[in-house]
Protein backbone atom coordinates (compact mmCIF):
# COMPACT_ATOMS: atom_id res chain seq x y z
CA UNK A 1 0.00 0.00 0.00
CA UNK A 2 1.21 3.49 -0.85
CA UNK A 3 -0.14 6.96 -0.17
CA UNK A 4 0.63 9.87 -2.51
CA UNK A 5 -0.01 13.54 -1.90
CA UNK A 6 1.37 16.98 -2.73
CA UNK A 7 2.13 19.59 -0.11
CA UNK A 8 4.29 22.71 0.09
CA UNK A 9 5.90 22.01 -3.30
CA UNK A 10 6.82 18.39 -2.48
CA UNK A 11 5.49 15.32 -4.27
CA UNK A 12 5.40 12.76 -1.49
CA UNK A 13 4.98 9.01 -1.57
CA UNK A 14 4.61 7.01 1.63
CA UNK A 15 5.19 3.28 1.44
CA UNK A 16 2.91 2.21 4.27
CA UNK A 17 4.42 -1.11 5.29
CA UNK A 18 8.10 -0.18 5.12
CA UNK A 19 7.64 3.33 6.48
CA UNK A 20 9.73 4.78 3.63
CA UNK A 21 8.96 8.35 2.66
CA UNK A 22 9.94 9.39 -0.88
CA UNK A 23 10.04 12.93 -2.23
CA UNK A 24 10.01 12.63 -6.03
CA UNK A 25 9.67 14.71 -9.20
CA UNK A 26 6.46 15.01 -11.19
CA UNK A 27 7.26 12.22 -13.66
CA UNK A 28 8.19 9.75 -10.93
CA UNK A 29 5.10 10.74 -8.94
CA UNK A 30 2.82 10.00 -11.89
CA UNK A 31 4.73 6.84 -12.81
CA UNK A 32 4.36 5.46 -9.30
CA UNK A 33 0.61 6.10 -9.44
CA UNK A 34 0.36 4.17 -12.73
CA UNK A 35 2.43 1.28 -11.38
CA UNK A 36 0.06 1.19 -8.41
CA UNK A 37 -2.84 0.90 -10.83
CA UNK A 38 -1.23 -2.21 -12.34
CA UNK A 39 -0.28 -0.65 -15.68
CA UNK A 40 2.44 -2.31 -17.74
CA UNK A 41 5.71 -0.53 -18.48
CA UNK A 42 4.66 -0.01 -22.11
CA UNK A 43 1.33 1.48 -21.04
CA UNK A 44 3.06 3.78 -18.56
CA UNK A 45 5.57 5.03 -21.13
CA UNK A 46 2.82 5.71 -23.64
CA UNK A 47 0.60 7.46 -21.05
CA UNK A 48 3.36 9.69 -19.71
CA UNK A 49 4.67 10.65 -23.15
CA UNK A 50 1.19 11.91 -23.98
CA UNK A 51 0.78 13.59 -20.60
CA UNK A 52 4.12 15.39 -20.92
CA UNK A 53 3.90 16.11 -24.64
CA UNK A 54 4.71 19.76 -23.97
CA UNK A 55 7.87 18.78 -22.10
CA UNK A 56 10.42 17.56 -24.66
CA UNK A 57 12.89 16.73 -21.90
CA UNK A 58 10.61 13.89 -20.80
CA UNK A 59 11.63 11.09 -23.13
CA UNK A 60 10.77 7.40 -23.33
CA UNK A 61 14.26 6.53 -22.12
CA UNK A 62 13.90 8.81 -19.10
CA UNK A 63 10.58 7.23 -18.22
CA UNK A 64 12.05 3.73 -18.54
CA UNK A 65 14.94 4.79 -16.29
CA UNK A 66 12.38 6.02 -13.79
CA UNK A 67 10.54 2.70 -13.92
CA UNK A 68 13.86 0.90 -13.32
CA UNK A 69 14.38 3.05 -10.21
CA UNK A 70 10.88 2.23 -9.01
CA UNK A 71 11.53 -1.48 -9.48
CA UNK A 72 14.82 -1.19 -7.62
CA UNK A 73 13.01 0.42 -4.68
CA UNK A 74 10.49 -2.41 -4.80
CA UNK A 75 13.30 -4.97 -4.67
CA UNK A 76 14.86 -3.11 -1.73
CA UNK A 77 11.60 -3.31 0.20
CA UNK A 78 11.08 0.44 0.13
CA UNK A 79 8.15 0.73 -2.26
CA UNK A 80 5.03 -1.36 -2.86
CA UNK A 81 5.89 -3.57 0.07
CA UNK A 82 3.29 -6.05 1.23
CA UNK A 83 1.59 -6.21 4.61
CA UNK A 84 3.59 -8.80 6.50
CA UNK A 85 2.39 -7.57 9.88
CA UNK A 86 -1.13 -9.01 10.06
CA UNK A 87 0.20 -12.22 11.55
CA UNK A 88 2.13 -10.17 14.11
CA UNK A 89 -1.14 -8.91 15.57
CA UNK A 90 -0.61 -11.93 17.74
CA UNK A 91 -3.04 -13.21 20.32
CA UNK A 92 -2.49 -10.55 22.96
CA UNK A 93 -4.20 -12.77 25.52
CA UNK A 94 -0.94 -14.74 25.62
CA UNK A 95 1.07 -11.59 26.19
CA UNK A 96 2.23 -10.87 29.73
CA UNK A 97 0.11 -8.24 31.45
CA UNK A 98 2.85 -5.79 32.32
CA UNK A 99 1.60 -2.42 33.57
CA UNK A 100 3.89 0.46 32.62
CA UNK A 101 1.93 3.57 33.52
CA UNK A 102 -0.80 4.91 35.76
CA UNK A 103 -2.91 8.03 35.53
CA UNK A 104 -3.55 8.93 39.16
CA UNK A 105 -6.77 10.89 39.59
CA UNK A 106 -5.67 12.53 42.79
CA UNK A 107 -8.58 14.99 42.62
CA UNK A 108 -12.07 14.53 41.27
CA UNK A 109 -12.77 18.18 41.71
CA UNK A 110 -11.60 21.33 39.95
CA UNK A 111 -11.21 25.05 40.52
CA UNK A 112 -12.32 25.76 36.94
CA UNK A 113 -15.67 25.05 35.31
CA UNK A 114 -14.79 24.43 31.65
CA UNK A 115 -18.02 23.70 29.79
CA UNK A 116 -16.36 21.47 27.18
CA UNK A 117 -14.63 19.30 29.81
CA UNK A 118 -14.92 15.58 28.98
CA UNK A 119 -14.52 14.93 32.72
CA UNK A 120 -17.65 16.89 33.66
CA UNK A 121 -15.73 19.66 35.42
CA UNK A 122 -13.44 17.12 37.04
CA UNK A 123 -16.07 14.92 38.69
CA UNK A 124 -16.25 12.36 35.85
CA UNK A 125 -20.05 12.23 36.16
CA UNK A 126 -19.74 11.02 39.75
CA UNK A 127 -18.94 12.32 43.19
CA UNK A 128 -16.23 14.83 43.96
CA UNK A 129 -13.36 13.50 46.01
CA UNK A 130 -9.64 13.60 46.77
CA UNK A 131 -7.29 10.62 46.74
CA UNK A 132 -5.83 9.73 50.12
CA UNK A 133 -2.13 9.04 50.54
CA UNK A 134 -2.95 5.45 51.50
CA UNK A 135 -4.85 4.87 48.25
CA UNK A 136 -2.14 6.53 46.16
CA UNK A 137 0.55 4.54 47.94
CA UNK A 138 -1.28 1.33 47.19
CA UNK A 139 -1.59 2.41 43.54
CA UNK A 140 2.18 2.84 43.30
CA UNK A 141 2.71 -0.55 44.92
CA UNK A 142 0.25 -2.06 42.43
CA UNK A 143 2.27 -0.54 39.60
CA UNK A 144 5.55 -1.94 40.93
CA UNK A 145 4.03 -5.37 41.53
CA UNK A 146 2.61 -5.58 38.01
CA UNK A 147 5.46 -4.00 36.02
CA UNK A 148 7.58 -7.12 35.64
CA UNK A 149 11.17 -6.24 34.70
CA UNK A 150 10.16 -2.85 33.31
CA UNK A 151 12.55 -0.22 34.72
CA UNK A 152 10.91 3.09 33.75
CA UNK A 153 7.42 3.58 35.19
CA UNK A 154 5.21 6.52 34.24
CA UNK A 155 2.80 8.22 36.64
CA UNK A 156 0.63 11.22 35.74
CA UNK A 157 -0.93 13.38 38.44
CA UNK A 158 -4.31 14.11 36.92
CA UNK A 159 -7.76 15.37 37.77
CA UNK A 160 -9.91 17.36 37.92
CA UNK A 161 -7.15 19.59 39.09
CA UNK A 162 -4.38 17.62 40.84
CA UNK A 163 -2.97 20.67 42.64
CA UNK A 164 -6.12 20.71 44.75
CA UNK A 165 -4.48 17.70 46.40
CA UNK A 166 -0.88 18.89 46.23
CA UNK A 167 0.21 17.57 49.64
CA UNK A 168 -0.70 14.03 48.61
CA UNK A 169 1.17 14.48 45.31
CA UNK A 170 4.29 15.42 47.28
CA UNK A 171 3.88 12.49 49.65
CA UNK A 172 3.45 10.04 46.80
CA UNK A 173 6.58 11.21 45.00
CA UNK A 174 8.56 10.92 48.23
CA UNK A 175 7.24 7.40 48.73
CA UNK A 176 8.09 6.40 45.15
CA UNK A 177 11.64 7.71 45.51
CA UNK A 178 12.04 5.68 48.72
CA UNK A 179 11.28 2.36 46.98
CA UNK A 180 12.91 2.88 43.57
CA UNK A 181 16.30 1.37 44.32
CA UNK A 182 14.88 -1.63 46.17
CA UNK A 183 12.73 -2.62 43.19
CA UNK A 184 15.08 -1.42 40.41
CA UNK A 185 12.52 1.08 39.16
CA UNK A 186 12.67 4.66 37.95
CA UNK A 187 9.47 6.64 38.45
CA UNK A 188 8.86 9.41 35.92
CA UNK A 189 6.14 11.79 37.03
CA UNK A 190 4.01 14.12 34.95
CA UNK A 191 1.86 16.92 36.33
CA UNK A 192 -1.17 18.02 34.29
CA UNK A 193 -2.50 21.32 35.60
CA UNK A 194 -4.75 24.24 34.73
CA UNK A 195 -2.33 26.55 36.55
CA UNK A 196 -4.70 28.12 39.06
CA UNK A 197 -2.95 26.47 42.00
CA UNK A 198 0.62 27.07 40.87
CA UNK A 199 2.76 28.63 43.59
CA UNK A 200 6.49 29.07 44.02
CA UNK A 201 6.52 25.89 46.10
CA UNK A 202 4.70 23.92 43.41
CA UNK A 203 7.00 25.25 40.69
CA UNK A 204 10.11 24.29 42.64
CA UNK A 205 8.71 20.83 43.36
CA UNK A 206 7.52 20.20 39.80
CA UNK A 207 10.82 21.28 38.30
CA UNK A 208 12.65 18.92 40.62
CA UNK A 209 10.39 15.87 40.57
CA UNK A 210 8.34 15.90 37.36
CA UNK A 211 10.08 15.08 34.12
CA UNK A 212 7.10 16.53 32.27
CA UNK A 213 4.46 19.14 33.02
CA UNK A 214 1.36 19.67 30.89
CA UNK A 215 -0.02 23.19 31.12
CA UNK A 216 -3.58 23.82 29.98
CA UNK A 217 -4.01 27.01 27.96
CA UNK A 218 -6.23 27.41 24.92
CA UNK A 219 -4.28 30.30 23.41
CA UNK A 220 -5.54 33.85 22.94
CA UNK A 221 -7.22 35.44 25.95
CA UNK A 222 -10.63 35.61 24.34
CA UNK A 223 -10.38 31.98 23.19
CA UNK A 224 -9.11 30.67 26.52
CA UNK A 225 -11.64 32.60 28.57
CA UNK A 226 -14.61 31.51 26.47
CA UNK A 227 -14.53 28.09 28.17
CA UNK A 228 -11.79 28.05 30.80
CA UNK A 229 -13.67 29.94 33.49
CA UNK A 230 -14.04 29.51 37.21
CA UNK A 231 -17.34 28.84 38.96
CA UNK A 232 -18.07 32.57 39.09
CA UNK A 233 -17.66 32.80 35.31
CA UNK A 234 -14.33 34.64 35.42
CA UNK A 235 -11.76 33.72 32.79
CA UNK A 236 -8.46 32.16 33.85
CA UNK A 237 -6.02 33.67 31.32
CA UNK A 238 -4.73 36.57 33.40
CA UNK A 239 -4.16 34.36 36.43
CA UNK A 240 -2.43 31.43 34.80
CA UNK A 241 -0.22 32.87 32.06
CA UNK A 242 2.30 34.59 34.39
CA UNK A 243 2.50 31.40 36.47
CA UNK A 244 3.09 29.25 33.39
CA UNK A 245 5.81 31.62 32.20
CA UNK A 246 7.48 31.51 35.59
CA UNK A 247 7.41 27.70 35.70
CA UNK A 248 8.82 27.34 32.18
CA UNK A 249 11.56 29.89 32.79
CA UNK A 250 12.58 28.07 35.98
CA UNK A 251 12.62 24.83 33.98
CA UNK A 252 15.16 26.12 31.46
CA UNK A 253 18.57 24.51 31.50
CA UNK A 254 17.24 21.10 32.51
CA UNK A 255 17.50 18.92 29.38
CA UNK A 256 15.91 15.96 31.16
CA UNK A 257 12.79 18.00 31.91
CA UNK A 258 10.06 18.73 29.40
CA UNK A 259 6.80 20.64 29.24
CA UNK A 260 4.14 21.46 26.75
CA UNK A 261 1.23 23.83 26.51
CA UNK A 262 -1.91 21.83 25.93
CA UNK A 263 -4.79 23.68 24.31
CA UNK A 264 -8.15 22.66 22.88
CA UNK A 265 -9.65 24.14 19.74
CA UNK A 266 -13.38 24.07 19.11
CA UNK A 267 -15.98 25.23 16.61
CA UNK A 268 -15.35 28.74 17.92
CA UNK A 269 -11.64 28.81 16.98
CA UNK A 270 -10.88 26.48 14.06
CA UNK A 271 -8.22 29.10 13.18
CA UNK A 272 -6.15 27.59 15.99
CA UNK A 273 -2.78 28.50 14.49
CA UNK A 274 -3.43 32.01 15.75
CA UNK A 275 -3.56 30.56 19.26
CA UNK A 276 -0.34 28.61 18.71
CA UNK A 277 1.43 31.66 17.32
CA UNK A 278 0.16 33.74 20.23
CA UNK A 279 1.60 31.26 22.72
CA UNK A 280 4.90 31.14 20.81
CA UNK A 281 5.41 34.76 19.78
CA UNK A 282 3.62 36.73 22.47
CA UNK A 283 4.05 34.43 25.47
CA UNK A 284 7.38 32.77 24.68
CA UNK A 285 6.33 29.11 24.85
CA UNK A 286 8.00 26.73 22.38
CA UNK A 287 6.54 23.30 23.26
CA UNK A 288 2.97 23.35 22.02
CA UNK A 289 -0.09 21.21 21.47
CA UNK A 290 -3.60 21.98 20.29
CA UNK A 291 -6.12 19.16 20.46
CA UNK A 292 -9.43 19.09 18.57
CA UNK A 293 -12.34 19.04 20.99
CA UNK A 294 -14.19 15.75 21.28
CA UNK A 295 -17.78 16.63 22.08
CA UNK A 296 -21.30 15.39 21.31
CA UNK A 297 -22.44 16.50 17.87
CA UNK A 298 -25.17 18.68 19.37
CA UNK A 299 -22.70 20.60 21.54
CA UNK A 300 -22.11 24.23 20.48
CA UNK A 301 -18.37 23.63 20.76
CA UNK A 302 -18.34 20.50 18.54
CA UNK A 303 -16.39 20.67 15.30
CA UNK A 304 -18.54 20.63 12.17
CA UNK A 305 -18.10 19.66 8.53
CA UNK A 306 -17.76 23.36 7.73
CA UNK A 307 -14.83 23.53 10.12
CA UNK A 308 -12.92 20.64 8.52
CA UNK A 309 -11.36 22.44 5.49
CA UNK A 310 -10.40 25.31 7.78
CA UNK A 311 -8.70 22.90 10.15
CA UNK A 312 -6.78 21.26 7.27
CA UNK A 313 -5.62 24.66 6.07
CA UNK A 314 -4.50 25.54 9.58
CA UNK A 315 -2.37 22.41 9.87
CA UNK A 316 -0.66 23.29 6.59
CA UNK A 317 -0.08 26.89 7.70
CA UNK A 318 1.47 25.62 10.91
CA UNK A 319 3.75 23.09 9.16
CA UNK A 320 5.09 25.69 6.73
CA UNK A 321 5.61 28.21 9.50
CA UNK A 322 7.49 25.70 11.62
CA UNK A 323 9.94 25.19 8.76
CA UNK A 324 10.39 28.96 8.51
CA UNK A 325 11.11 29.18 12.21
CA UNK A 326 13.58 26.31 12.01
CA UNK A 327 15.50 28.05 9.22
CA UNK A 328 15.64 31.18 11.34
CA UNK A 329 17.02 29.23 14.29
CA UNK A 330 13.91 29.77 16.39
CA UNK A 331 12.11 26.41 16.20
CA UNK A 332 8.95 25.44 18.01
CA UNK A 333 7.69 21.93 18.72
CA UNK A 334 4.15 20.87 17.90
CA UNK A 335 3.20 17.67 19.68
CA UNK A 336 1.30 16.12 16.78
CA UNK A 337 4.16 16.67 14.33
CA UNK A 338 6.66 14.76 16.47
CA UNK A 339 7.57 11.81 14.23
CA UNK A 340 10.85 9.91 14.45
CA UNK A 341 11.61 8.45 11.04
CA UNK A 342 14.86 6.90 12.19
CA UNK A 343 14.07 5.12 15.44
CA UNK A 344 10.57 3.73 15.65
CA UNK A 345 8.26 3.14 17.37
CA UNK A 346 8.57 -0.51 16.41
CA UNK A 347 5.90 -2.47 14.61
CA UNK A 348 4.56 -4.10 17.77
CA UNK A 349 3.81 -0.70 19.27
CA UNK A 350 2.31 0.46 16.00
CA UNK A 351 -0.05 -2.49 15.98
CA UNK A 352 -1.05 -2.49 19.64
CA UNK A 353 -1.35 1.26 20.23
CA UNK A 354 -1.40 3.15 23.52
CA UNK A 355 -1.87 0.12 25.76
CA UNK A 356 -4.99 1.41 27.50
CA UNK A 357 -6.56 -1.23 29.70
CA UNK A 358 -3.43 -3.36 29.68
CA UNK A 359 -0.17 -1.42 30.00
CA UNK A 360 -1.79 1.86 31.02
CA UNK A 361 -4.63 2.37 33.50
CA UNK A 362 -6.34 5.18 35.36
CA UNK A 363 -6.89 5.13 39.12
CA UNK A 364 -9.80 7.01 40.71
CA UNK A 365 -9.52 8.73 44.11
CA UNK A 366 -11.08 5.59 45.61
CA UNK A 367 -8.62 3.20 43.97
CA UNK A 368 -10.81 1.87 41.16
CA UNK A 369 -9.02 0.89 37.94
CA UNK A 370 -10.22 1.93 34.48
CA UNK A 371 -8.61 1.45 31.03
CA UNK A 372 -7.71 5.15 30.83
CA UNK A 373 -8.84 8.53 32.12
CA UNK A 374 -11.49 8.88 29.42
CA UNK A 375 -13.28 5.74 30.59
CA UNK A 376 -13.49 6.80 34.23
CA UNK A 377 -17.13 6.99 35.32
CA UNK A 378 -18.23 4.39 32.74
CA UNK A 379 -19.05 1.64 35.24
CA UNK A 380 -19.05 -1.20 32.73
CA UNK A 381 -15.41 -0.37 31.97
CA UNK A 382 -14.20 -0.78 35.53
CA UNK A 383 -11.30 -3.25 35.56
CA UNK A 384 -10.91 -3.75 39.31
CA UNK A 385 -9.08 -1.83 42.00
CA UNK A 386 -5.56 -1.31 43.30
CA UNK A 387 -6.08 -3.68 46.24
CA UNK A 388 -7.41 -6.68 44.36
CA UNK A 389 -5.87 -5.94 40.98
CA UNK A 390 -7.59 -6.52 37.67
CA UNK A 391 -10.59 -8.69 38.42
CA UNK A 392 -12.47 -8.02 35.19
CA UNK A 393 -9.99 -10.05 33.15
CA UNK A 394 -12.46 -10.48 30.29
CA UNK A 395 -12.51 -6.71 29.78
CA UNK A 396 -8.72 -6.53 30.01
CA UNK A 397 -8.43 -9.25 27.36
CA UNK A 398 -10.82 -7.32 25.14
CA UNK A 399 -8.48 -4.34 25.33
CA UNK A 400 -5.48 -6.58 24.66
CA UNK A 401 -7.10 -7.61 21.39
CA UNK A 402 -8.10 -4.05 20.52
CA UNK A 403 -5.30 -3.51 18.00
CA UNK A 404 -5.27 -1.90 14.59
CA UNK A 405 -6.10 -5.19 12.86
CA UNK A 406 -9.17 -5.64 15.06
CA UNK A 407 -10.80 -2.53 13.63
CA UNK A 408 -12.59 -3.22 10.31
CA UNK A 409 -12.72 0.46 9.39
CA UNK A 410 -8.91 0.64 9.48
CA UNK A 411 -8.32 -2.07 6.87
CA UNK A 412 -7.75 0.27 3.92
CA UNK A 413 -6.36 3.28 5.78
CA UNK A 414 -2.82 4.33 4.87
CA UNK A 415 -2.27 5.98 8.27
CA UNK A 416 -3.14 3.01 10.45
CA UNK A 417 0.45 2.26 11.45
CA UNK A 418 0.76 5.84 12.73
CA UNK A 419 -2.40 5.92 14.85
CA UNK A 420 -2.49 2.20 15.75
CA UNK A 421 -6.23 2.25 15.23
CA UNK A 422 -6.88 5.43 17.13
CA UNK A 423 -8.27 6.14 20.58
CA UNK A 424 -10.44 3.39 22.06
CA UNK A 425 -12.30 5.90 24.22
CA UNK A 426 -13.11 8.18 21.30
CA UNK A 427 -14.26 5.14 19.34
CA UNK A 428 -16.49 4.02 22.19
CA UNK A 429 -18.04 7.43 22.66
CA UNK A 430 -18.58 7.85 18.90
CA UNK A 431 -19.79 4.35 18.01
CA UNK A 432 -20.46 2.53 21.28
CA UNK A 433 -17.66 0.06 20.50
CA UNK A 434 -13.96 0.26 21.35
CA UNK A 435 -13.30 -1.52 18.03
CA UNK A 436 -15.01 1.27 16.09
CA UNK A 437 -13.48 4.48 14.81
CA UNK A 438 -14.16 8.16 15.40
CA UNK A 439 -14.37 9.07 11.73
CA UNK A 440 -13.99 12.84 12.07
CA UNK A 441 -10.96 12.37 14.29
CA UNK A 442 -9.47 9.94 11.75
CA UNK A 443 -9.69 12.54 9.01
CA UNK A 444 -8.04 15.16 11.19
CA UNK A 445 -5.31 12.70 12.15
CA UNK A 446 -4.52 11.84 8.53
CA UNK A 447 -4.08 15.51 7.71
CA UNK A 448 -1.69 15.95 10.64
CA UNK A 449 0.40 12.99 9.51
CA UNK A 450 0.64 14.37 5.98
CA UNK A 451 1.94 17.64 7.37
CA UNK A 452 4.35 15.92 9.75
CA UNK A 453 5.83 13.79 6.96
CA UNK A 454 6.18 16.85 4.75
CA UNK A 455 8.20 18.54 7.48
CA UNK A 456 10.52 15.53 7.64
CA UNK A 457 10.94 15.54 3.86
CA UNK A 458 11.77 19.25 3.91
CA UNK A 459 14.30 18.78 6.69
CA UNK A 460 16.00 16.03 4.68
CA UNK A 461 16.02 17.86 1.35
CA UNK A 462 16.29 21.58 2.06
CA UNK A 463 20.00 22.52 2.24
CA UNK A 464 19.27 24.95 5.07
CA UNK A 465 17.58 22.24 7.10
CA UNK A 466 19.41 19.09 6.01
CA UNK A 467 22.49 19.47 8.20
CA UNK A 468 23.05 16.29 10.18
CA UNK A 469 19.74 14.86 8.99
CA UNK A 470 19.47 11.16 8.20
CA UNK A 471 17.64 9.62 5.27
CA UNK A 472 13.91 9.59 5.85
CA UNK A 473 13.46 5.85 6.20
CA UNK A 474 11.68 4.27 9.13
CA UNK A 475 12.74 0.79 10.16
CA UNK A 476 9.55 -0.69 11.59
CA UNK A 477 11.59 -3.54 13.05
CA UNK A 478 13.68 -1.05 15.05
CA UNK A 479 15.84 -2.13 17.94
CA UNK A 480 13.57 -2.29 20.98
CA UNK A 481 16.18 -0.52 23.07
CA UNK A 482 15.31 2.76 21.37
CA UNK A 483 12.13 3.14 23.42
CA UNK A 484 13.45 1.79 26.68
CA UNK A 485 12.08 -1.69 26.18
CA UNK A 486 8.56 -3.08 26.32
Amino acid sequence: MIHQYKLNGYNLVLDVYSGSVHAVDEVAYDAIALVDQGKSDAEIVDTLLKQYADHPEVTADEIRDCLDDIEQLRQQGRLFTQDTYADKAFDFKNRSSVVKALCLHVAHTCNLNCSYCFAAQGKFHGEAGLMSFETGKRALDFLVENSGTRHNLEVDFFGGEPLMNFEVCKQLVAYARSIEKEHNKNFRFTLTTNGIGLTDEVIEWANKECYNVVLSLDGRKEVNDRFRKDIKGTGSYERIVPKFQKLVKAREGQPDKTYYMRGTFTHYNPDFTNDIFHMADDLGFTELSMEPVVAPSDSPSALTEEDFPVICEQYEILAKDMLRREKEGKPITFYHYMIDLEHGPCIYKRISGCGSGTEYMAVTPWGDLYPCHQFVGEEKYKLGDVWNGVTNTELRDEFKLCNVYARPDCADCWARLYCSGGCAANAMHATGDIHGTYEYGCRVFRKRIECALMIKAAEALDPELAKNRKNALLDLEADCSTCGGC
